[in-house]
C-alpha cells in the first residue's frame, strides 16, 4: 500500500493505492497524517474506531472525518493506521485502529477536514485507488 501527497490549489490531496479495500482505507488515513506531519516520534497508544455509512465512499469521507475529531478530542496524530472495511447489510463498516502520537510538541499542520471535492475511490485490476482532497 502506498500514498503520495499532491498540492491542490489551497488545498492538500492524497492519492493513494492498495491491493485491497482495507490497505487503500490505511494509506489514505497514513497520507492524512503525513500531511499533518512531515515524522513523528515512536510514542502514543493504539486506539480503535468504528465507522458505519450508506456506501463505500461515505465510509472513506465518515473513517478520515473521524480521525480528525480523535486528533482533535484526543489531541494525537494517528498513525500506522490499519482498517478493515465490510458490509454489513445496507451499510458498510471501517473497523480500523491506529497509534495515536501526542500533538503537544510535535509542531503538526492543521488539516480542517476531509472533502468530497473530487473524491474518487475505484477499484483497479491491481487492487484499490483512491483520491482525496483536505481542506488546510
Amino acid at each position: 500500500m502506498s500514498y503520495e501527497l499532491r498540492s491542490h490549489t489551497a488545498d492538500v490531496a492524497v492519492a493513494a493505492e492498495g491491493p485491497t479495500l482495507d490497505a487503500v482505507f490505511a494509506a489514505v488515513a497514513d497520507g492524512l497524517a503525513a500531511a499533518m506531519a512531515e515524522s513523528v516520534p515512536d510514542t502514543g497508544n493504539r486506539f480503535s474506531l468504528r465507522v458505519r455509512a450508506e456506501s463505500r465512499d461515505a465510509t472513506l469521507f465518515d473513517y478520515l472525518d473521524e480521525l480528525i475529531y480523535e486528533r482533535d478530542v484526543r489531541e494525537v496524530l494517528p498513525v500506522e493506521n490499519r482498517a478493515t472495511v465490510h458490509r454489513d447489510g445496507d451499510e458498510w463498516v471501517v473497523d480500523a485502529d491506529a497509534r495515536g502520537v501526542p500533538l503537544a510538541g510535535l509542531g503538526a499542520r492543521e488539516v480542517k477536514a476531509v472533502t468530497y471535492s473530487e473524491m474518487r475511490l475505484e477499484e483497479t485490476a491491481d487492487g484499490w485507488r483512491a483520491y482525496v482532497v483536505f481542506d488546510v
